[in-house]
């Protein structure tokens, strides 16, 4: 994969792997060009596979926008920051991300869960 692009550029996926939190969830959107798709889905799920097999994976999912946009969505879930670093910063993942198309750009970052009281429990 050849760019990654920080949904909050003050804040990028590098900094935010030094938080400790847990649970998490990594939002990751990904823009590529069409003629990619298949390509990209079968890296995903290459990469899914190793993260399924690490410590503290609880769950995924793999979403595409709707129409013609060749854009996704993937969320997982993990037990903590310190979970996620580890599989993240893993020498078997990084050596993954070059079975991406190199025109693929990613946008990953972990967010937790925010009680809203009589809307949504943490």
């Amino acid at each position: 994969m050849s760019l990654l692009r920080p949904m909050d550029s003050a804040f990028p996926i590098e900094r935010q792997l030094g938080v400790d939190a847990s649970p998490v969830v990594l939002v990751n959107v990904f823009t590529l060009d069409k003629a990619d798709e298949q390509t990209f889905l079968q890296a995903w799920q290459d990469d899914a596979d190793f993260m399924k097999r690490q410590p503290g994976f609880i769950s995924t999912q793999l979403h595409r926008a709707i129409g013609e946009s060749p854009t996704y969505l993937n969320y997982a879930v993990w037990e903590s920051t310190a979970d996620f670093r580890a599989a993240f910063t893993h020498p078997e993942f990084i050596a993954k991300l070059s079975a991406y198309p190199s025109a693929a750009v990613a946008s990953p970052h972990l967010f937790q869960k925010v009680a809203v009281p009589g809307v949504c429990v943490a």
